[in-house]
Formats: structure tokens, C-alpha cells, sequence
């Protein structure tokens, strides 16, 4: 019987906090970008093929909740417990805009167009700055039912969508009459939402619950149990044949879209996976998690046996191997052989 590999992610360090949000960038001239947000109140930017550190915007106070790169990835966006919403230069990390607001900030994302800022929060308002005029007041969208956890715009920046994290559903918000067109209705509060690059369907994550709605008729299209609590799951872009799931049992499940079946699953984190999201050509995923590292997995053929996880240190561009990674390393592949020898023993009693 042949051995069964061990997928071998890059191992991105840097943060000293929890890693709770994730953002791809578009394919731009000069490729992808990855960028992460974290408790330690640093944004990072990444290389999104090589996982290799680029930058870290400084600046907040507090930890950040979200962030995002703008379609052409020169400009990023963060929400942060500081009270406030900050867009940043990404090419020389300068900031650009500080929006203030009167709680902590969740969420935020850049339209389509690049235009402009949608926010949201723990004060229930979803509001949008327009970047053109960034000392405007922000447009202010009818008042959110509950303390705003995602958003996203759809449909050419027409509709937004935004989740609470005190209830459950989606809700789907005409843009020039500000007002609750639609909701996806969902048992447990929805803690990642996604849009697919086509445009075709919504994912979200709430409880132990990933769904799959059309996002032109909003109707479920397919909905499928996890195997424990999930707080975040992607779609793959290119084929939409697979997506990725993770939570509190600290592994990235990979799953078939089309039946639901478990096709991969993979192991390394030391703390439950906050945010997941695959690359915008779908040859690679990434992972955040409390433990404070974000891991880049390979969709394709990158595999290894007994290696080394290969290490895109936070602090510079050059890969290092410290001597905990080693035994860390080292615990993660007994951890492996461990689920061989169990499924070894299960395939001898069936």
C-alpha cells in the first residue's frame, strides 16, 4: 500500500497574535498578493505565491479585525478595535486615509472600482467612504439589525452584503436605496462570507454549516455538515470543484463541491483556523489561525514525504528554520502517523 503523503505547507511567521482575517488580491502585472490582518494590531503584506514578508502597515492601536487590497493591489484597507478604518499605500506602507468611527470596526472592503470603502461594526451602521473625496462625511446605509462581523460588495458594487455576529443570516443591501432586499437565512451567525471571482455563488460559514447560494436568484444551492464548529470556508475560483473549511479543530478540510465528500485534510496548526481563502488562480490556499501563523498549502502536486515545512519568516525575505519549527515540525508528522496508524487499524476492522 503506498504511503499516504503529508501535504507540506509555507509557514508564514510574523504575527505575535492571533491571525484572524486573510485577503487575496486579483492576478496583477506583478502577481498576487496576500494580505493578513491580526490581534497584534500590524497588518502584513506577502508575496501570495511564496508566502515571502513584503511589508507590515503600522499604525493602529488596537487589534484589527479585517483587511483588504484594492483590485489593482495598490492600496490596502484595515478595521481595527481602535476605533477606526485605515487605507494604506501598499507599495510604500504609508497611510493614506484614517476614518474614525465610534466603536470597534469589523469589517471593510474596497468596491469593484476602487472607489470606494465600505465599513462595518460593533456600532450596527454599514457606512461607505468615498476615496475620491476622502474628508466627505461617509454615506450611511439604513441601520444594521446587529453588530456587523462581514462585508463584501456583489453585482458591479450595486448590492452589499453583510453578517451580524449576534444573529444568524445574510443580508443583501440595494446600494442606492440602502435598504435590506433580501435575506439568507442561516441557524447560527454567519462568520465568513464570500463572494466567488465568477460571481456566481455566495459561501458562507456559520456553525458547523458551509453553504453555497446563488448569488444572482439567492437561492441555496447546496449545504453541507462539517465535521466540528467552522468559522471559515473558500471556494476554488478556477474550477469551482473543491472548497476549504477550518475551525476549531484546528485542521484545513478539503472538500468536494459537488458531493461533499472530505477529500483532504490537512494538519499543522496549533490553535483553531480563524480565516481561509484560496489564491485567485486556485493553485494554493492559505490559512490563519490563533496560533499566530499563516500557512500557504498547495492545491497541486507539492508533496512531501518527511520534509521540513518550508518557512517564509515574517521579519525578512530570507527563508530561516528555527530549531522550534523543527520539533514543532517534528510533533505535526508523529501527529500524522498517528491518524495513519489509526486509519490503518480502521481499514483492518471494516
Amino acid at each position: 500500500m503506498d504511503k499516504k503523503k503529508v501535504a507540506v505547507p509555507l509557514v508564514c511567521h510574523g504575527h505575535s497574535r492571533p491571525v484572524v482575517d486573510l485577503f487575496y488580491s486579483p492576478i496583477t502585472p506583478d502577481g498576487f498578493f496576500l494580505i493578513s490582518a491580526s490581534k497584534d494590531s500590524s497588518p502584513m503584506l506577502r508575496n501570495g505565491e511564496t508566502g515571502d514578508w513584503i511589508g507590515t502597515f503600522e499604525g493602529h492601536k488596537g487589534a484589527v479585525w479585517s483587511c483588504c487590497l484594492d483590485t489593482n493591489a495598490l492600496r490596502a484597507a484595515s478595521a481595527s478595535a481602535d476605533f477606526s478604518a485605515k487605507v494604506w499605500d501598499a507599495l510604500s506602507g504609508d497611510e493614506l486615509h484614517s476614518f474614525e468611527h465610534k466603536h470597534i470596526v469589523r469589517a471593510c472592503a474596497f468596491s469593484e472600482d476602487t472607489h470606494l470603502l465600505l465599513t462595518g461594526g460593533m456600532e450596527k451602521i454599514l457606512r461607505i467612504f468615498d476615496l475620491n473625496r476622502p474628508d466627505a462625511p461617509p454615506r450611511e446605509v439604513d441601520r444594521s439589525p446587529g453588530s456587523v462581523r462581514t462585508v463584501a460588495w456583489l453585482h458591479s458594487d450595486q448590492t452589499i452584503l453583510s453578517s451580524c455576529t449576534d444573529m444568524g443570516g445574510v443580508r443583501l443591501w440595494d446600494v442606492r436605496s440602502g435598504k435590506i432586499v433580501q435575506t439568507l437565512e442561516t441557524k447560527s451567525s454567519v462568520t465568513s462570507a464570500e463572494v466567488s471571482q465568477d460571481g456566481r455563488y455566495i459561501t458562507t460559514a456559520d456553525g458547523s454549516t458551509v453553504k453555497f447560494w446563488d448569488a444572482n436568484h439567492f437561492g441555496l444551492v447546496k449545504s453541507y455538515n462539517m465535521p466540528c464548529t467552522v468559522e471559515s470556508a473558500s471556494l476554488e475560483p478556477k474550477y469551482g470543484n473543491k472548497f476549504i473549511a477550518g475551525g476549531e479543530d484546528m485542521w484545513v478540510h478539503v472538500f468536494d463541491f459537488h458531493t461533499g465528500d472530505e477529500i483532504a485534510c490537512n494538519k499543522g496548526h496549533h490553535g483553531p483556523v480563524h480565516c481561509l481563502r484560496f489564491s485567485p488562480g486556485g493553485e494554493s490556499y492559505a490559512s490563519g489561525s490563533e496560533d499566530g501563523t499563516i500557512r500557504i498549502w498547495q492545491t497541486g502536486p507539492l508533496t512531501l514525504d518527511d520534509s521540513e515545512a518550508i518557512t517564509a519568516n515574517g521579519s525578512t525575505a530570507k527563508a530561516k528554520v528555527t530549531p522550534e519549527e523543527v520539533s514543532r515540525k517534528v510533533e505535526d508528522l508523529q501527529i500524522a502517523d498517528e491518524g495513519k496508524t489509526k486509519e490503518k487499524g480502521e481499514a483492518g476492522n471494516n
